[in-house]
């Protein structure tokens, strides 16, 4: 399996998160509708999806670049804050400490460069404004003004969009599926570059594929309310990575960089945290009798599996394709597959 970075701009907001499993299923339906786009129908492709998976995608995560190196912000693995500092002896100041570190969501990494170990200094955690003085260094003057003017102090700011369903009879809104509600929507800070991970089999595809189904999603609208101007973005540059030249050269753990559901009896310790997806069927099976998916508890990205066995690291990517997930469509499969990081944890 070759790994590719796809950089993708942001057009718009969002009104369902980036997230691997869920930007899978959008390629699907892409194919699903046109078979030309890869040569081959969407049936082909999932047979032996359970053994040898044709595409992994990874959630989506804010890149830049400072002077000619680039960095990428991922989540804070869902470790224990002692793993990841150095916390003082004194117990008062330890509590204190614990409360300043969990407010570091961001683990800032250089592309392809080694990190030995998990641990703070040797990486870079960040608050969320810390982040974004980061970032400030490489914003233009027109962002600089546009972010002083909405004060912005997040580089991923979840804001409440308000709808209203209008009764053509009475021509006002009110009760029994009529009264106002809202929507979550996901804002980037401005001139933000996203990181996409994927990783694909390239005797069923290729890179150019990818691309090509992705542009369709970012001009159509990605997720929720797409037909009201969400979900927008542009693809941008495709390269290679390699992601066993980034973490340790003697790893004892995978960083997961997509929600997954790992293997049975696999991994010895782990550390996630638990993320219920509530699947719904989109296009046209949005519309049919039972357009609801079993729910599924995934481990959330940023999770650590420790292998049993040093064999796990001969691939890269952990997990495992979830099916009987349906009703309405028996051969629905879910993305349970994530790519990762090697990682040295020091417990």
């Amino acid at each position: 399996m070759k790994i590719y970075e796809i950089t993708i701009k942001p057009q718009s907001g969002f009104g369902t998160p980036l997230k691997g499993d869920t930007i899978f299923g959008h390629f699907c339906w892409q194919i699903a509708h046109d078979e030309k786009l890869i040569g081959k129908s969407v049936d082909a492709l999932l047979a032996d999806y359970q053994t040898k998976p044709f595409a992994i995608f990874s959630s989506a995560y804010p890149r830049f670049s400072v002077g000619e190196r680039h960095y990428y912000a991922l989540k804070t693995p869902s470790l224990p804050p002692d793993v990841m500092f150095n916390l003082p002896g004194d117990k008062k100041q330890k509590i204190k400490k614990r409360k300043d570190y969990k407010a570091k969501k961001w683990m800032i990494i250089e592309n392809n460069r080694r990190f030995s170990s998990l641990k703070e200094p040797e990486l870079k955690y960040r608050t969320d404004q810390e982040l974004l003085d980061d970032l400030e260094a490489c914003l233009s003057d027109e962002a600089r003004r546009h972010v002083r003017r909405v004060g912005g102090k997040k580089i991923v700011a979840v804001l409440n969009q308000f709808h209203n369903t209008i009764n053509r009879r009475t021509g006002t809104t009110g009760l029994e599926g009529f009264a106002p509600f809202s929507v979550e929507q996901q804002i980037f800070f401005p001139e933000t570059a996203l990181a996409l991970f994927v990783g694909i089999d390239e005797s069923a595809l290729t890179i150019e594929q990818i691309r090509a189904g992705l542009e369709r999603i970012g001009s159509f609208g990605f997720g929720k309310d797409a037909s009201t101007g969400l979900g927008r973005f542009t693809v941008e540059e495709a390269c290679g990575i390699d992601f066993a030249k980034m973490g340790s050269d003697m790893p004892n753990a995978c960083y997961t960089l997509a929600p997954c559901v790992p293997e049975i009896d696999t991994f010895s310790d782990r550390y996630f945290t638990p993320f219920t997806r509530f699947g719904r069927h989109g296009d046209v099976l949005a519309k049919s009798g039972n357009p609801f998916k079993n729910p599924i508890i995934m481990a959330d990205e940023g999770g650590i599996f420790m292998p049993k066995n040093k064999e796990v690291f001969n691939k890269p990517y952990i997990g495992r394709a979830i099916t009987n997930i349906s009703k309405a469509e028996p051969k629905s499969v879910a993305q349970g597959y994530s790519l990762y990081i090697p990682v040295k944890v020091e417990v």
